[in-house]
């Protein structure tokens, strides 16, 4: 069972506030469902019709899928859903890596929703925590992932390595974050 406390900074003014990076559960798929699915749909954002229910569903009945969420202020504000043991490195071929199936900052923390946004930093830390977990399972911190058109920037931001469109996936342009140099 993960709790592991976490730092958002608020957008208005950029304090710090305490989170908690958690595991999935339901209640954070019922807020997708019920806070935050119909402003996806009214700004249209790529994401709206994503499933957290059947993903937290399907993480519980397979050992090698993980969820998670933050929570801040009562609230959840990111989820993410991780495959474990089945992806291999596009750029380290034959290495193993941390695949982030699912990475969702809640509509308030978006830019283009709400300026400024409600909390920074969601999304940066669900992905610092993929990578936590690839250096436990001995990935050595790679991490890949197939991103949405409009979360390219903020993938180019993360200083990911982008392998371009990705035909066999959508034309999806997938990333990749190599090894942490401490991890080795």
């Amino acid at each position: 069972m993960v709790q592991l406390e976490v730092e958002l900074k608020r957008g208005i003014d950029d304090t710090s506030v305490q989170a908690y990076l958690v595991d999935l559960k339901l209640k954070h798929a019922e807020d997708f469902e019920n806070l935050w699915k119909n402003i996806l749909i009214e700004f249209e954002q790529e994401d709206k019709f994503w499933d957290w229910k059947f993903k937290l569903r399907y993480a519980a009945n397979n050992s090698n899928i993980e969820a998670y969420a933050i929570e801040c202020e009562n609230e959840t504000q990111g989820l993410m859903q991780i495959e474990t043991q089945l992806h291999g490195s596009q750029i380290e071929r034959g290495q193993r890596l941390v695949y982030i199936d699912g990475l969702f900052s809640a509509p308030l923390n978006r830019i283009e929703i709400q300026n400024p946004p409600r909390f920074r930093n969601v999304g940066t830390i669900l992905l610092e925590f993929a990578r936590i977990r690839s250096v436990y399972f001995g990935y050595k911190g790679r991490v890949g992932l197939h991103s949405l058109p409009e979360a390219v920037g903020f993938y180019n931001k993360q200083n990911m390595y982008n392998l371009g469109e990705d035909e066999d996936y959508e034309n999806l342009v997938y990333f990749e974050h190599g090894i942490l140099r401490n991890a080795l």
